[in-house]
């Protein structure tokens, strides 16, 4: 699986939410904005995005994913800091 599907697959679950994947074919890292994750915690947020991949990751064509899942008003401040 390529990085673009994994974000694709996450952009169809997630409509509004701004995804970045990278990967190497079976280990990836998304980063996920979005305003839904407002209000929920770690584990929450990234329920959130793996239901949009669950059925990937249960057949073994997604083997690994790292979740980093953030707001908007999140990721700005993080952005601001760098």
């Amino acid at each position: 699986m390529q990085p673009e599907a994994v974000e694709q697959l996450i952009k169809d679950g997630l409509k509004e939410a701004d995804v970045y994947v990278e990967g190497d074919g079976s280990h990836f890292t998304a980063l996920v904005v979005s305003s839904l994750f407002s209000g929920k915690n770690r584990i929450q947020r990234q329920k959130i995005v793996y239901d949009t991949v669950n059925e990937h990751l249960l057949s073994g064509k997604l083997h690994a994913l790292s979740v980093k899942a953030l707001t908007p008003d999140e990721w700005q401040a993080l952005d601001g800091a760098e």
